[in-house]
This record gives structure tokens, sequence and C-alpha cells, in this order.
């Protein structure tokens, strides 16, 4: 498989997710959602969608980018943890938005944060770009668990 092939399957597989994670978060925009108190600073809906993709498009590029280094032995673990933090990612949607859950979501979302974090302090040693791509989903997820948060405190 060429590097062009490869990049595009990483990315594919990161959308993909976020694709799977929208068949459960969609059905309950307009409605269940709707019905929580929601802090101030909490976006409009419509932005969630294209920084969820840009998101992911980031994530797949990021994981090329070190999957093309000389891992050796690393390679496998390198992949089950960027899967664990895409599983932790996918979940979160049903726990939140199918599960009706904000608690045990937001429990999901502190391990996602630590996952990413983790991935990018572990990224750095393989591609720093790499690393540097995953900054702006741990910004994103923490502003998320903050709202994630903010809700769950609303609405006991």
């Amino acid at each position: 498989m060429n590097k062009l092939s490869k990049l595009f399957l990483a990315v594919l597989v990161c959308e993909g997710v976020g694709i799977l994670g929208s068949i459960f978060t969609i059905p309950a925009i307009n409605t269940w959602y709707q019905t929580l108190n929601k802090p101030q600073f909490s976006p409009p809906n419509f932005v969630f969608g294209p920084v969820w993709t840009t998101l992911y498009l980031l994530m797949g590029v990021s994981i090329f980018l070190v999957l093309e280094q000389k891992l050796k032995k690393e390679k496998n673990k390198i992949i089950e943890l960027f899967s664990l933090q895409l599983l932790l990612n996918f979940l979160w949607s049903v726990i939140f938005f199918t599960g009706h859950q904000p608690f045990v979501a937001f429990l999901d979302i502190l391990l996602l944060w630590g996952s990413i974090l983790f991935l990018i302090i572990k990224f750095w040693k393989f591609s720093k770009p790499a690393s540097y791509l995953l900054v702006p989903y741990l910004l994103w997820v923490s502003f998320a668990t903050v709202l994630n948060a903010s809700i769950v405190m609303l609405n006991r």
C-alpha cells in the first residue's frame, strides 16, 4: 500500500468513528438534548459537526505520521492506544446521547482526556508533528469535559 492510500485509510477510520458516533448523537439533538439545562458557554449545535470532522482528520493524519516511522515492537502498542482513545471517543456519544447518562459520560470523557494526553506524549517520541496535531483535539475535549461537567451539575 502506498503512502497516500495509508493516509486515506487512517483518516477514513477516524472519520468513520465520527460517523458511527453521529448515528447515536443526531437523533437526540432535537429531543432529549434540547430538554437539558446547559451553561451559557454551550456552543450552538451547528458548531459540533465541523469541529469534530476537523479533529478526526487531524487524528488520522497524526496516526499516519507515527505509523510511517520505524516503530518495530512499539507499532502494535501505538495502534492499541490509539484505538482505545477512538473507542472512548465513540462510547461517549453512545453513553451521553443514547444512554442519557451525562455523569457516566463525564467519567468516560475523563478517561478520553487522559488517553489523548498520553498519546501526545507518546507520539512526541516518534513524530513531533503527529503530537502537535493532537493538541487541538485535547483542547476541544478539555472544553467538552467542562461542558459535560456543567450539564451534570445543572441537571441534577
